[in-house]
C-alpha cells in the first residue's frame, strides 16, 4: 500500500487533503481482507498441506480447523472490511471487492487457480496492483494510477511468487511429493520455474522503467540498483531453506533489507534533486 500513498502524494495537486488517520483505516483494512482470504486459504489448503515438510505443523493440516468456525471468521472479516472500505469512496471499495474475488478465484473450486500452472503465480500476483491501488485511492479518489507502475508491480509480485515456487521446488526435491502438495506442480521443474521468473522480472524491470524514465528522467541513475535487488532475491532463493519460501523471514536477509533502504533513500533523493543534464536522454535529436 505505501507505494501507492507516496506516489499519489508526489503526483497529487490536493497534498493537503490527505489524512494519515485515513490511511491507517485503509492499511487496517487491508489487513481484514487478507486475513480474510488467507482464512479460506488455510482452510482449504488443510487436505495438501500435510505433504509440505513445514505446513503440515499447521493447524489446518492437522485436521484441528472446523468449517462452522471458519465460515463465521471469515464472514465476519470481510462484512468488516467492506463496510468500513465504503467510507472511503467508490474506487477504493471495489478495489477491497476485487481483493477477496482473487482470493476466492485462487483457492476456491472450480476455479481455484492456484492448482493451474502459471495461473497460480499470475492471479495471486495480481494482489500487488490491488494493494497499490488501494494506497493510491487513499489520496486520489477518482483516478487511476499509470498503467505501466501497475503492470510493475504485478510482474514484480510474479517474479517473487514464482521464486517462491523455485525455492520450495528445490528444497522439497520430490516430484511427485511436490504433486500431492500442490496440483501445479505436476507441470513445473526447476528449469522452467527458473525461466517463468526471468521472464516476470524483465517485464518488471521494463514497465517500471517506463513509469521511472516518463515520469522523471532523474529516476533512471536507480535502475541498475533495482536491477542488483532482482539479482540478489535469486541469490537468495538459491540458498538452502531459502527465506524465499517465506517472504515474512526475510528479516534474516540484514544486508539485503540494508541495501533496499538504501535504494529506497535513493530514489528519495532522486524525486527532490533535479539533475537537468539528464534531459538530453528525452530531448528529440534533430540531425
Amino acid at each position: 500500500m505505501i507505494p501507492g500513498t507516496l506516489l499519489a502524494l508526489l503526483l497529487s495537486d490536493d497534498v493537503e487533503s490527505f489524512q494519515t488517520e485515513t490511511f491507517l483505516v485503509a492499511a487496517a483494512i487491508l489487513c481484514l481482507l487478507s486475513s480474510a482470504n488467507y482464512v479460506i486459504n488455510e482452510y482449504l489448503d488443510a487436505p495438501t498441506d500435510r505433504y509440505h515438510p513445514m505446513k503440515a505443523k499447521r493447524a489446518g493440516a492437522q485436521g484441528l480447523l472446523r468449517f462452522r468456525y471458519v465460515a463465521v471468521l471469515y464472514l465476519l472479516l470481510v462484512v468488516v472490511s467492506l463496510t468500513v472500505a465504503a467510507h472511503l469512496g467508490v474506487f477504493f471499495f471495489a478495489t477491497s471487492v476485487a481483493f477477496l474475488v482473487m482470493g476466492v478465484f485462487y483457492n476456491v473450486q472450480p476455479f481455484r487457480t492456484k492448482d493451474r500452472v502459471y495461473m497460480d503465480v499470475l492471479s495471486e500476483a495480481i494482489n500487488n496492483p490491488l494493494r497499490f491501488l488501494l494506497g493510491w485511492f487513499v489520496v486520489i479518489h477518482h483516478a487511476f494510477p499509470p498503467s505501466s507502475i501497475l503492470i510493475a508491480f504485478w510482474m514484480g509480485g510474479a517474479f517473487l511468487m514464482a521464486i517462491k515456487r523455485y525455492a520450495e521446488y528445490r528444497q522439497i526435491n520430490d516430484p511427485e511429493r511436490m504433486a500431492l502438495y500442490r496440483r501445479s506442480f505436476k507441470f513445473y521443474n526447476e528449469e522452467n520455474l527458473f525461466l517463468s521468473s526471468f521472464f516476470y522480472a524483465l517485464n518488471a524491470a521494463f514497465f517500471l522503467g517506463v513509469f521511472l524514465i516518463k515520469y522523471r528522467i532523474e529516476y533512471i541513475l536507480a535502475l541498475p540498483f533495482i536491477a542488483v535487488l532482482f539479482v540478489w532475491y535469486l541469490k537468495i532463493a538459491l540458498k538452502k531453506d531459502s527465506a524465499a519460501q517465506a517472504p515474512e523471514k526475510l528479516y534474516g536477509e540484514g544486508p539485503y533489507l540494508l541495501y533496499l533502504l538504501l535504494v529506497c533513500s535513493f530514489l528519495g533523493f532522486l524525486t527532490f534533486a533535479d539533475l537537468p543534464f539528464l534531459q538530453v536522454l528525452v530531448d528529440p535529436v534533430i540531425y
